[in-house]
């Protein structure tokens, strides 16, 4: 090892002595973080803080294992999400956090309870709050990274890294971690570690026996390597001497729960249960009787998730054996080395002042001195701060931390308009197909952003119009993989061959997985320094099966397009089950998603093209676009581009001082139209608002308002402004194939009545003259409404 540059002789018990010292920091810290949050900080709301401090304890060793011997630089970890406190104690003592932003976990501004990648920084590589999901969006950064190297996007000398998931065994109860193992096998993902930390404990109870056995079957039936560590050095040699078999197999057999009992009673305990049934065997006295209480209580809870020797070596080992992912079991003890290891109400629990005060003096922590680095260690700091610079991932992945950079790409400043011929309609869906499949040329000025567009859909690739795009750029694979059917010249309007050229990435039906892999590429720019502009596609409806993936997407800024569609019960024949009400509301609150609906595919061109900028921006987001499959004639016009970005315009403006008018969003366009035109015969001086997109006029509407009253001469939001030509008592129609309270807002910006259309109920097959006179949406309903607007 080296210290400011020069070189520092260790022999190998002292990196074993120096790695005990740092993991009994690591306990130290992550408890006094907690406690100090829940005890020494002021308490205004009277309210538990909170913390893990058990969690933690159980996941010290596999984490001082990875981060001081394992890890380089390039590999990407999703650190269990209880363990947090653990992840920024490491941090800490790389020198990449500061003691003072130690002091804030779980305060406003400061670190937080679970490895967030926005509020905490570029050492976070994936957050992890969200249980389940933080382990299988590894694996799909495995898939990420591969495609970017495989198309040699990514920087060069960047080495590929490792994708390390250290998982609490009870997030294995998550079913959308099983989904990303079946398709990361299908996908044969490579270089992935998910470390289990199998304390057979959580929040509500003790994990059922034999467990392991299940979990192990499950990952060796998806080519992984299932590496198993249940026991640690010192028990190993107590196995190894007469007798011991009949203790492994008593340990083996012992009950989780009764194991837990036992480690929390201590080593007298211990000493009575084991005599109790093994007393009589040969040579057990002379393992147990030698030992007290303490030292046999040592023994009996020296499992390999606790044994840092044993958790390099199988580290070490693995790297060794090639990029085959592996599933390590470490077998652990929730609460290891606190007063309440083992208990099975340790989860949320929390040492009080006095034990902490007698956690203190086991530690050697003098009062005053509790956040010092090496305080209470016997190794001398300068030795302790030689061997963390000689670890590989002290080694800055970049001067600015772990986050790589990626140039924006060039987005040309029109995107092509489809134009169907004279009498024939268009839906949304079919123009999102073309305007994609005419980038998907690579010609002039689209080619830059059609060489880093990827698709994805979850098996529904062809139904949601990427079919000409896929023809034209292939399917992704690791392996060359002919289309048989093109081979054989069999006739089929799907050419699709697999390639590591290939820019569309096919999943399974899991909308969680889709969601987990537009996350994956959306954070490609900064996880591996290439910039991609991800595309999933998915039925509207089902946005909500995979709501919590997508939700994670967000929190962690990853920058993808959302295509959702066919929408609404617009989809007809297809009934309720496949129609969807809720999804515009879902696209108005949901944060760092920006949420569109064009109706037309001169719109979906403004907004295709707004969405390729503002997913690059460094104030943008996503972007989500609920598309129909409705065929609407298409209107020959000129659109100012700002005004649809911004959330609406007025396709017919009303006359100043108008006491009415009709605002429609997406495929209900025609009836809209149709009612205004009867409307304005009874009344001309209406007007007909377009609106493409709540969520922006909405959240512009509520900027506008919170500058208002920090003082006078803020600017009037762009709704305000559509809205000012209207009297000050009009009423406003709105109308869209969704919940009527996307919408039911707008009477709050200027006062205005609403008499909104829209749908409350499960859908039902049919047509779409029956459905919208069923739901209110057609013609004679949007009139009604006009009357009942007008007259009251």
């Amino acid at each position: 090892m080296t210290h400011q540059g020069k070189p520092v002789p260790v022999t190998a018990l002292q990196r074993v002595e120096m790695l005990h010292a740092l993991e009994r920091k690591l306990l130290w810290l992550s408890a006094w973080m907690i406690h100090n949050a829940n005890h020494l900080r002021p308490n205004r709301d009277g309210l538990k803080v909170g913390g893990h401090q058990a969690s933690c304890a159980s996941a010290v060793s596999i984490l001082a294992a990875l981060y001081f011997d394992a890890l380089k630089p390039a590999d990407r970890v999703a650190v269990k999400p209880h363990a947090g406190p653990v992840f920024h104690a490491i941090n800490y003592l790389f020198g990449r956090q500061t003691q003072e932003r130690l002091t804030t976990l779980r305060q406003f501004g400061g670190i937080q309870p679970y490895p967030s990648r926005v509020k905490d920084g570029g050492e976070v590589d994936f957050s992890t709050g969200s249980v389940g999901l933080g382990v299988a969006i590894s694996s799909f950064g495995s898939l990420v990274q591969d495609y970017v190297r495989l198309k040699k996007l990514a920087p060069e000398g960047l080495p590929a890294g490792r994708h390390v998931a250290v998982v609490g065994d009870a997030e294995l109860d998550e079913g959308n971690i099983y989904e990303a193992l079946l398709e990361g096998w299908k996908h044969d993902i490579r270089n992935v570690w998910w470390i289990v930390d199998y304390n057979r404990q959580s929040l509500d109870s003790v994990v059922p026996d034999r467990l392991f056995g299940r979990i192990e079957g499950l990952f060796r039936d998806m080519g992984w390597n299932v590496v198993t560590l249940k026991y640690g050095r010192k028990l190993q040699a107590a196995f190894a001497r007469e007798g011991g078999e009949s203790l492994r197999r008593w340990i083996d057999d012992c009950p989780n729960s009764l194991y837990s009992a036992l480690t929390f009673q201590g080593g007298a305990a211990w000493r009575n249960a084991v005599l109790a049934e093994l007393g009589r065997e040969d040579g057990i006295r002379a393992i147990i009787d030698p030992l007290s209480d303490d030292e046999l209580s040592e023994l009996m809870t020296n499992l390999g998730g606790h044994d840092i020797e044993t958790l390099t070596e199988a580290f070490r080992a693995a790297d060794a054996e090639g990029d085959q992912p592996t599933c390590f079991i470490a077998y652990t003890i929730k609460g290891m080395g606190l007063p309440f290891a083992g208990h099975k109400d340790n989860h949320s629990g929390l040492m009080t002042k006095e034990q902490m005060e007698a956690f203190r003096d086991l530690m050697r922590i003098r009062p005053g001195h509790e956040w010092d680095k090496f305080e209470g260690l016997d190794t001398p700091p300068e030795a302790l701060e030689a061997f963390l610079e000689s670890m590989p991932f002290a080694t800055p992945l970049t001067p600015e931390g772990r986050r790589l950079a990626s140039p924006t790409i060039p987005v040309p400043a029109k995107l092509p308009v489809p134009r169907p011929a004279k009498g024939r309609k268009m839906s949304t869906q079919a123009a999102f197909g073309e305007i994609l499949a005419e980038i998907g040329r690579g010609q002039g000025e689209f080619a830059p952003i059609a060489e880093r567009i990827v698709t994805t859909s979850p098996d529904v690739t062809v139904s949601t119009n990427l079919g000409a795009w896929v023809n034209r750029r292939g399917i992704f694979d690791r392996h060359l993989k002919n289309d048989v059917f093109r081979d054989a010249k069999l006739a089929s309007a799907q050419r699709w061959g697999m390639s590591p050229e290939g820019q569309h990435v096919e999943l399974g039906i899991a909308e969680q997985n889709l969601f987990l892999v537009l996350g994956a590429l959306g954070l490609a720019h900064n996880l591996y320094g290439a910039r991609l502009l991800p595309i999933g596609t998915v039925y509207d409806p089902f946005v909500n099966r995979g709501l919590d993936a997508l939700i994670y997407g967000c929190y962690m800024d990853a920058r993808f397009m959302l295509v959702s569609t066919p929408s609404g019960l617009t989809l007809a024949p297809e009934g309720g089950q496949h129609q969807s009400l809720n999804t515009p509301l879902i696209g108005m609150a949901q944060d760092r998603l920006a949420s569109f609906e064009p109706a037309f595919a001169d719109e979906l061109s403004i907004l295709m093209r707004h969405g390729f900028a503002h997913m690059q921006a460094e104030n943008g987001s996503s972007v989500w676009l609920r598309l129909s499959t409705r065929g609407l004639e298409q209107p020959e016009r000129t659109l100012d581009p700002a005004a649809v970005i911004a959330g609406g315009y007025w396709a017919v403006p009303p006359a100043e001082g108008s006491p009415i008018a009709i605002a429609y969003q997406g495929p209900v366009a025609p009836e809209a139209m149709a009612a205004f035109e009867e409307l304005r015969a009874e009344e001309p001086r209406a007007g007909l608002l377009a609106i493409t997109s709540p969520d922006r006029l909405h959240q512009g509407w509520l900027d506008s308002r919170r500058a208002a009253r920090g003082g006078p001469g803020g600017e009037p939001s762009h709704i305000e402004k559509l809205l000012a030509p209207l009297a000050p008592g009009a009423a406003l129609v709105p109308v869209l194939d969704g919940h009527p309270a996307a919408l039911s807002w707008l009477g709050a910006v200027r006062g205005q009545r609403i008499v909104p259309c829209g749908v409350e109920r499960f859908g039902q097959s049919g047509d779409i003259p029956d459905l919208y006179a069923e739901y209110g949406l057609d013609t004679d309903a949007i009139l009604d409404a006009c009357a009942q607007a007008l007259l009251g």
